[in-house]
C-alpha cells in the first residue's frame, strides 16, 4: 500500500502535466487550472496521511522500485526515502505548491497559454518532490535537475520578450555551473564509498573509522555546497534568482518560497553527517551564508521593483539558513525554511494581486494608497511583512532569532552581521509596505479607475499563508520544540541537546526585536514622516547608486566571464575553426582532383582496356625476374 500511495504522491502532478499538455489547450483555461491544482493537492492530501503515519510509528519509509545500476560493488537502487525530513518538505511543498496553482487559475485566465502554464507548473512540482522522496544522491540528483529544468521553462514563460528569455537562460546556465560542483560530490561520494543511499551513508558516517578520508569527504562536501549555492542563490551563484522575476508572480512565489531555492538547505541538511567531520567547509558555509545576507539586504534597500525587493529579501533569508547551517545548526535552518515559505509566499503573492489590481505595474514609485482599495491585500503582506521583520509573536521572530542565538554562541562577528542583515529587512519591507499602500495614489488616473481588492481565489491563498505566517513559529517555542522532537531520528544531537533560555538568550532576543522597531521606524520617518518617494533612475546618486545597480556584479561578471568567452569563440569561429574547414574541404578536393583525372583513364574502349592489362601483366613480371 505504502508503494501505491507514494506512486500516486509522486505520479499525480505528472499526470497533471500530461493530460494539461495534450489535451488542455481544448479542455479551457478553467478546467486546466482545475486539473493542476487537483493533481498538486491529491500530493498533498498523500502526504498528510505519510506525515500522520511516520510521526505515529517514528519509522521511515523506505520504498524500492527496482535495482537501477550496478557495477562491480557499487549499487544504486531506484527507490524513495519518507521520513520525518522529506515529509516535512513535502508538508510545504505540495501545501503552498497547491495554494500557488488555486491562485494561478484567477491570476493567468488572461493568458492564451494557460494550459502550458499549469503543465509546468505540475512537472515543477513532481520534480521536486522527486528531489524530496529519493532514497538516494542520484535520484535526487534527477528532480534537482529538473526543476532546473522547470526553472527556465517558468521564467521564460513569456518567450515573446527577449529579457525574459535572457533571465530563463541565466538561470538555467548559471544552475548548470552549481550543479557540476553537486556531480563531482557525488563521484567523490561514490568512489569512497560504493554507495549514494542515504541510509547506507548515514550508517557508515555514524560508525566512525573515516580519519583516513577526511580529506577527500571535505573535498566532497565542499562540492556539495557549491551545488547548494547554484540552487539556493548564495554568493557568487545568486545573481539569477533576482532575475527570475521576469517569470509570472505565481512562479516567483514558487520557486522563492516552496521549492527550489530550498533544494539546497535540504540536501546539506540530508547529508547533514557528512558535513559534521568537516568543520572547515562549516566554516566556509557560515561565511557565505552571512555575507549573502547582508549584502543582498544591501541592495534590497533601495529597490523600486516591488519584485525585485522580494527577490533580494529571499537572497538574504537564505543567505540566514546557510548561517545556521554552517554552524551545524540544522533544525533551526529548516525551522526558517518553514516560516519563510509562509511569510514569502505570501509575500509574492500579495504582490501579485497590487501588480493584478495596476495592470501590470511593479515599480512601487507609481503605486500607494492601496489599503482602502484593496483592505485584504494590505492585511496579509502587513502580517507577513511582520513576519520577516522578526516582530514579537509572529512566525519570523521564533525562527530568525533563533539562528541569531546561535550564531551569538559560536561567532560573534557572524551574529554582528546577521543582526545587521535583519535590520534592514525590517526597514526594506516597511519601506515596501509604505510606498504601495499608504499616502496618496501616484499612479495614473486610469490605473486609479480600476483600482479594486483581487478576486476570492487571489486572496484565499493570501489569508491562508496569512495565518500559517502568524502561527507558524508554533512549531518551535524556545525550551519546547515540537520540530526539534520530530527531527531527532534525523538530527541525533537533538536528543541530547539543552533548550533553555537565560540572561543572555532574553538580552539577545530583545536586541534583535529593538534592531527590527528600529529598522521599521526609520522606513516610517523616511516614507511617511518625510513622505519621500524614490528618485528616478537618472538622478540616482553617490553609494545608491552602487547599491541601486547591485554593486554592479552582473556588469562584471559580463567583463570577466561573458565578453572573453565570446572574444574566443569568435577567435575560434573565425581563426581555428576556418582553418579547420579549409583543411578538411582540403582533403576533399584533393581527392576529388584525383578522381577527376582517374576517371579520364575510363573511355570504354575493351581494346585499351586490354592493352593496359598486358602492359600491367608484363611490367609485374618483370619486376618479379628482376627481383630474383
Amino acid at each position: 500500500m505504502n508503494t501505491n500511495l507514494a506512486l500516486l504522491l509522486l505520479l499525480a502532478p505528472f499526470l497533471g502535466f500530461l493530460i494539461n499538455v495534450f489535451f488542455g489547450k481544448s479542455l479551457g483555461k478553467t478546467v486546466s487550472g482545475i486539473i493542476g491544482t487537483l493533481a498538486v493537492s491529491v500530493s498533498f492530501a498523500v502526504t498528510l496521511y505519510f506525515f500522520s503515519q511516520i510521526s505515529a510509528s517514528k519509522q521511515a519509509i523506505q520504498i524500492q522500485l527496482f535495482d537501477w545500476i550496478q557495477i562491480s560493488n557499487f549499487k544504486v537502487d531506484f527507490g524513495f526515502l519518507l521520513d520525518q525530513l522529506s515529509v516535512l518538505w513535502l508538508l510545504f511543498v505540495t501545501g503552498i505548491g497547491s495554494l500557488i496553482h488555486l491562485y494561478s487559475i484567477s491570476y493567468m485566465h488572461d493568458d492564451e497559454k494557460v494550459h502550458s502554464f499549469f503543465a509546468y507548473l505540475n512537472l515543477f512540482v513532481f520534480f521536486m518532490i522527486t528531489l524530496v522522496i529519493g532514497s538516494n544522491l542520484l535520484v535526487m540528483f534527477i528532480g534537482w535537475e529538473g526543476v532546473g529544468l522547470c526553472s527556465y521553462l517558468l521564467i521564460g514563460f513569456w518567450y515573446k520578450n527577449q529579457d525574459f528569455n535572457d533571465a530563463a537562460k541565466k538561470a538555467f546556465i548559471m544552475n548548470r555551473i552549481g550543479d557540476l560542483g553537486l556531480l563531482v560530490g557525488i563521484f567523490i561520494v561514490g568512489m569512497l564509498f560504493n554507495t549514494l543511499d542515504f541510509t547506507a551513508l548515514k550508517t557508515i558516517f555514524l560508525t566512525g573509522g573515516l580519519e583516513d578520508k577526511v580529506t577527500m569527504i571535505s573535498v566532497a562536501a565542499f562540492a556539495l555546497f557549491i551545488g547548494a549555492c547554484g540552487k539556493s542563490a548564495q554568493i557568487p551563484l545568486y545573481t539569477w534568482l533576482p532575475d527570475a522575476m521576469a517569470g509570472p508572480t505565481p512562479v516567483s512565489a514558487l520557486i522563492h518560497a516552496a521549492t527550489m531555492v530550498t533544494a539546497g538547505i535540504f540536501m546539506i541538511t540530508r547529508m547533514n553527517f557528512l558535513f559534521d567531520i568537516t568543520p572547515d567547509v562549516q566554516a566556509i558555509i557560515a561565511v557565505v551564508g552571512a555575507v549573502t545576507a547582508l549584502f543582498a539586504a544591501t541592495i534590497g534597500l533601495v529597490q523600486n521593483d516591488i519584485k525585485k525587493v522580494l527577490a533580494y529579501s529571499t537572497v538574504s533569508q537564505l543567505g540566514l539558513m546557510f548561517l545556521a547551517l554552517g554552524l551545524g545548526a540544522y533544525e533551526v535552518a529548516v525551522f526558517h525554511v518553514i516560516t519563510h515559505a509562509f511569510f514569502k509566499a505570501c509575500l509574492f503573492l500579495g504582490s501579485g494581486s497590487v501588480i493584478h489590481a495596476l495592470g501590470g505595474e511593479q515599480d512601487m514609485r507609481n503605486m500607494g494608497g492601496l489599503k482602502k482599495a484593496m483592505p485584504i491585500t494590505f492585511v496579509t503582506m502587513l502580517i507577513a511583512s511582520l513576519a520577516i521583520s522578526g516582530v514579537p509573536l509572529f512566525s519570523g521572530f521564533f525562527s530568525k532569532d533563533e539562528i541569531l542565538l546561535v550564531a551569538f554562541h559560536h561567532n560573534i562577528p557572524l551574529w554582528v552581521i546577521g543582526s545587521v542583515a535583519s535590520i534592514m529587512t525590517a526597514f526594506y519591507m516597511f519601506r515596501l509596505m509604505f510606498l504601495t499602500f499608504f499616502k496618496e495614489f501616484r499612479g495614473t488616473v486610469e490605473q486609479k479607475h480600476h483600482l479594486h481588492e483581487s478576486p476570492s481565489l487571489i486572496t484565499i491563498p493570501l489569508i491562508v499563508l496569512a495565518i500559517f505566517a502568524t502561527v507558524g513559529g508554533l512549531i518551535s517555542l524556545p525550551g519546547n520544540s515540537w520540530l526539534n522532537e520530530y527531527l531527532i531520528p534525523i538530527l541525533p544531537k537533538l536528543a541530547n541537546a539543552e533548550h533553555h533560555l537565560g540572561n543572555t538568550e532574553y538580552m539577545l532576543m530583545a536586541i534583535a526585536v529593538i534592531g527590527g522597531i528600529v529598522g521599521i521606524g526609520l522606513a516610517y520617518a523616511k516614507y511617511i514622516k518625510q513622505n519621500s518617494v524614490p528618485s528616478t533612475d537618472a538622478a540616482i546618486t553617490g553609494f545608491s547608486k552602487v547599491l541601486y545597480n547591485k554593486y554592479y556584479i552582473d556588469e562584471i561578471y559580463d567583463a570577466i566571464i561573458v565578453k572573453p568567452i565570446n572574444v574566443l569563440s569568435v577567435f575560434f569561429r573565425d581563426t581555428v575553426e576556418t582553418s579547420l574547414s579549409a583543411l578538411v574541404f582540403g582533403f576533399g578536393k584533393v581527392t576529388n582532383e584525383i578522381s577527376y583525372q582517374g576517371k579520364k583513364l575510363q573511355t570504354g574502349s575493351i581494346g585499351l582496356y586490354l592493352f593496359a592489362f598486358v602492359i600491367g601483366l608484363c611490367a609485374i613480371v618483370s619486376y618479379l625476374f628482376l627481383a630474383q
